[in-house]
């Protein structure tokens, strides 16, 4: 019960005694401070080892479509057209 005792006891400013509102404020202030260093590193590393040119989806798509289109590799119109009448 000693640590909820300490923890439920109100020193946070509106007191004439020990106020910690101030001290409280910096230290949460001070500790975003270092974690958003530690992302930006993080984040930094992370972009430098991406690579400098992603392939292109659309050139793999367009090239499935014509393989897919026709299988033969003939032309249906060349067909039409030679074929006596």
């Amino acid at each position: 019960m000693g640590a909820l005792d300490v923890l439920a006891e109100n020193n946070f400013g509106d007191t004439r005694s020990g106020g910690l509102a101030g001290p409280m404020g910096l230290l949460i202030i001070v500790l975003l401070g270092i974690v958003t260093i530690f992302l930006i590193r993080n984040m930094t590393a992370r972009i430098r080892r991406l690579p400098a040119e992603f392939p292109d989806p659309d050139a793999d798509r367009k090239a499935d479509d014509q393989k897919s289109a026709d299988p033969t590799g003939s032309d249906p119109d060349q067909l039409d057209k030679s074929t006596p009448a």
